[in-house]
């Protein structure tokens, strides 16, 4: 299994990243920020105009460290990587799975569907420590709503008509959002999933933070050998990880949703962590990120017990094992894909 190290995240603009013998360092102008060992790194996150000197993007390129670059709003903009050592019969069989849409929907069904109970999850979890503290009953019907969809999944014959399930899920799961926030609930108001820009705080939030677990979804899957880009439930299309986006979904209910869940009703974030732009559109101010950015790292290291593995896993290693056991089942080593079900 990978060993879990550690991401530098860069969120100062006027920072220029340079390699000095086996380190990275962040400068301002004349002054060095911080010196880290390459070897002590899986990653490095750049927010906003971060210059990066060539020498240091080929460190990371041979040194299999992922090398982001983000707005400084947190939109994936390109990533630095190196040679491809992927097994190729395994990429092979990724694309003759992808050209099979048959073979597809069986891969997407599982994923949707560990999604679809992760969602249910979230729910039941608000139901069970803070019952006296919600519209229980709306919270309930959801909950069953769900439930049948994860019969109705199995069942259907074609990935559009998958894709509709998913989505309603999706709207009806995000109807309680409002009802599992505790905390500043005259601040913290969602009433839709919005983006591109996100049009309030948790939008916000959520769209941060997703973009943080893409990076990792796409990073696991090349770790294994597998094409992020050549997904089943998301079609390739140009510049998109289609399949970091399929394996995300499985993931987002319990690694993202709650994650801003946590944030908030933690007091971790109030008003003054967000700032409002002209044309309505919200985002993190620079001191929030930073602490988001501290929460997610506390976070990935704390340690589960993996439900289909059933080994103690830092929970950042959760896109990993997946990726790896999508690789396994492509190999023909397991017999369906099983999909991330926090239990």
């Amino acid at each position: 299994m990978k060993k879990l190290l550690n991401v530098l995240y860069v969120t100062q603009s006027d920072t220029y990243l340079a390699l000095d013998g086996e380190n990275v360092l962040v400068k301002k102008g004349d002054d060095q920020l911080i010196r880290v060992p390459l070897h002590n790194l899986e990653g490095i996150v750049t927010f906003g105009y971060t210059g990066t000197s060539p020498a240091l993007m080929y460190a990371c390129a041979s040194r299999d460290i992922d090398l982001s670059f983000l707005t400084a709003n947190g939109r994936f903009l390109a990533r630095v990587s190196g040679e491809i050592r992927g097994n190729v019969l395994l990429r092979h069989k990724q694309h003759q799975v992808y050209d099979n849409l048959v073979e597809s929907l069986v891969i997407a069904k599982n994923m949707v569907a560990g999604k679809v109970f992760n969602s249910r999850w979230v729910i039941e979890r608000t139901l069970r420590d803070h019952e006296m503290r919600v519209d229980s009953s709306l919270l309930r019907s959801v909950s069953e709503s769900l439930k049948q969809t994860l019969s109705n999944i199995f069942e259907c014959n074609n990935l559009e008509q998958l894709r509709g399930l998913e989505g309603n899920a999706a709207e009806r799961y995000f109807q309680t959002f409002n009802e599992m926030v505790l905390h500043n609930r005259d601040f913290f108001v969602f009433n839709t999933r919005n983006r591109r820009p996100p049009l309030d705080p948790i939008n916000a939030l959520l769209s941060f933070v997703y973009t943080l677990l893409a990076r990792e979804a796409a990073n696991a899957l090349e770790t294994v050998g597998l094409d992020s880009y050549i997904g089943f439930l998301h079609r390739a299309r140009p510049g998109r990880i289609s399949l970091a986006l399929d394996l995300m979904e499985e993931l987002r209910p319990v690694c993202a949703d709650r994650f801003v869940l946590t944030l908030i009703n933690r007091k971790e974030l109030g008003i003054d962590s967000f700032e409002t732009r002209e044309n309505g559109a919200v985002f993190l101010r620079d001191e929030a990120r930073q602490k988001v950015l501290r929460a997610w790292q506390t976070r990935k290291q704390e340690t589960i017990t993996h439900p289909f593995l059933n080994e103690k896993i830092a929970w950042g290693l959760v896109p990993h094992a997946q990726a790896l056991l999508l690789a396994r089942y492509l190999r023909g080593d397991l017999d369906e894909y099983p999909p991330f079900m926090w239990k």
